[in-house]
């Protein structure tokens, strides 16, 4: 009998905001895959392993993945990580795939989860704490009220027209183009929160964009309530 790929989500960065299924599906799973050249460089599974004894112990996939806008590029690297996993699906092994946040939000694990289920095998996701979710709470206030919009935006794409959008703004990945976002921002009088490495130990908050620097780690969001 086949094994099953499960996609876990570990939550934003603290270990305590891990659900109780995650922990569990990771506990009972002998092989773990990590989105990264080895465990020891995957944040996702220093999380997990705040929280899980042992996981050391634990079988491991290294799953890196060029940072890579070439779509060639990244399916040939997505169809060689889905190929290891159902190399151990086909063993009988369940396999544990670790993402941050939660792995239906820009999560590397959704392209190998579709290919895994293509090819016959099961495949399940495990719900996280959304990074942006943690974020709020962090800042201390709700992303949205009564009838307002949510949007959630990748500032590594062009994020002029974004926004422009009525309602809370979410920009994920802002590190990418801080500058130009900061910059975009102050132009139209618009100003924000970010919460950089929420939920680690070095996390930092910015009350405006004015605090935002230059630079910040690659887990940085930025929120905009207008």
């Amino acid at each position: 009998m086949s094994g099953t790929l499960y996609g876990v989500g570990v939550g934003p960065g603290d270990p305590k905001l891990m659900t109780y299924l995650a922990v569990e599906t990771i506990e009972k799973c002998p092989v773990i895959a990590v989105p990264a050249e080895g465990k020891e460089y995957a944040v996702s599974y220093k999380i997990a392993s705040g929280l899980i004894q042992d996981l050391d112990q634990k079988e491991c996939l290294n799953l890196s993945t060029p940072m890579t806008k070439e779509k060639e590029v990244l399916a040939a690297n997505y169809q060689a990580a889905a190929a290891q996993i159902i190399e151990k699906l086909q063993e009988g092994k369940d396999v544990a795939y670790l993402t941050l946040g939660d792995p239906t939000i820009y999560s590397t694990y959704i392209y190998i989860h579709r290919l895994v289920k293509e090819q016959g095998y099961e495949a399940e996701i495990v719900s996280g704490v959304p990074s942006f979710c943690s974020v709020a709470a962090e800042l201390g206030d709700s992303l949205v009220d009564r009838a307002e919009q949510l949007h959630v935006i990748p500032t590594n794409y062009n994020i002029d027209e974004a926004i422009g959008l009525p309602g809370t703004k979410i920009l994920m990945k802002a590190a990418s183009k801080l500058s130009v976002m900061k910059e975009t921002l102050q132009s139209r009088g618009i100003d924000g929160a970010m919460v950089e490495n929420c939920g680690m130990p070095d996390e930092k908050i910015y009350h405006s964009v004015e605090e935002i620097p230059e630079k910040a780690s690659y887990y940085s969001i930025v929120v905009i309530k207008e």
